[in-house]
């Protein structure tokens, strides 16, 4: 029986190959890993009718696949179309001495494959599960489930995480030994973060309805 956990070394394809700043690129699945788990939301890229089109979309993953959701009339969920999904966390502006030396210090992750609709209602809910819980750790347990009806009106396709790319930049700007920095200007990095702000409750929820403790402990830690 195949193992549920993936080579710990990303293999490297024609569409996963680092052309461009190779340096910054990394074949460590635990780098994939780290990235698509500090975020839940990606862009979905796929060609419908000959054009291309970009969706933006939740996801969760387990070991080996990565799940997406959508509505059943989206054509950019349709079953075995080549997809391409990225992730992408923005953790700082790069400014330099000189505009062209500017940057962005960033963690990416870029997934290539063909989608597989779920159909099995079991691996479905599944799908859905993980989605959930990627978002919202306890949140599962917590609300309704979806009913048949819901099930048949949303989509989940699955993609496998054998193949995908991965990219970081951090530090300070590339100029620091070089002449702009007889200039005397400032360089450096302006920091990007994210904090889960104080919960606002629905206006239609009866007076003294509490926020659960899944959801409250979040409130002022960083996202990302």
């Amino acid at each position: 029986m195949a193992s549920d956990v993936l080579p710990s070394r990303l293999p490297v394809t024609d569409r996963t190959r680092h052309r461009r700043l190779r340096e910054q690129g990394s074949l460590e699945r635990a780098g994939l890993n780290a990235i698509l788990d500090a975020g839940f939301v990606c862009h979905l890229g796929v060609v419908t009718d000959g054009r291309p089109l970009v969706v933006l979309t939740v996801y969760g993953r387990d070991e080996r696949q990565l799940y997406v959701h959508g509505s059943v009339a989206s054509r950019s969920l349709a079953d075995g179309l080549p997809v391409c999904v990225t992730v992408t966390h923005v953790d700082g502006l790069v400014l330099a001495r000189s505009v062209f030396e500017h940057g962005v210090n960033y963690r990416s992750a870029m997934i290539h494959g063909d989608a597989r609709r779920l159909t099995d209602p079991e691996e479905k809910l599944e799908g859905l599960r993980r989605l959930t819980e990627h978002a919202t750790p306890g949140q599962w347990s917590y609300a309704r489930r979806p009913n048949r009806r819901e099930l048949a009106a949303t989509t989940v396709l699955a993609l496998s995480l054998e193949e995908a790319s991965v990219k970081v930049r951090t530090g300070a700007p590339d100029d620091g030994d070089g002449p702009d920095t007889a200039l005397g200007l400032w360089a450096g990095v302006l920091p990007l973060t994210g904090v889960w702000g104080t919960p606002v409750p629905d206006p239609a929820l009866p007076p003294g309805t509490p926020v659960p403790d899944h959801i409250a402990r979040r409130a002022g830690t960083r996202h990302g």
